[in-house]
């Protein structure tokens, strides 16, 4: 069996005392496979800053000045972020949500649009009950 032994142990990583962390998940369970870099940028920058809750009023400007980003790249980050269900975002608010595979609420028309698919089922589950 291999043992580790660390590289440089005077710089042993210690657990910090304000609140952030990366789970293992992301990268166990696949989730940065659906990540561009810069979207993986992006949620590394929003995981480190997010409180306990997940939440970040960090500024786009301010992300975007951090991240060497201009406004294209950084809104395809955002929005494969958004697709690939790690964040949300409500300007001004990020959440970095947890990885959890719970059950979900029923998003609304409101929270995004309706796939075909959506809408063809609608009818057939009003008629069902």
């Amino acid at each position: 069996m291999f043992v580790k032994h660390p590289i440089n142990s005077h710089r042993l990583r210690k657990t910090p005392k304000q609140f952030n962390w990366v789970d293992h998940r992301l990268v166990r369970d696949c989730h940065i496979d659906k990540c561009s870099h810069s979207a993986a940028a992006l949620y590394l920058l929003l995981v480190t800053v997010a409180d306990a809750k997940g939440l970040s009023y960090y500024s786009d400007a301010s992300i975007m000045a951090r991240l060497s980003m201009d406004g294209e790249t950084f809104e395809a980050a955002r929005a494969n972020l958004i697709h690939a269900d790690l964040i949300a975002f409500k300007k001004p608010l990020y959440q970095v949500l947890s990885l959890d595979m719970q059950p979900t609420v029923e998003r609304t028309t409101m929270d995004r649009p309706l796939s075909l698919n959506d809408i063809l089922k609608r009818p057939q589950e009003a008629g069902s009950d």
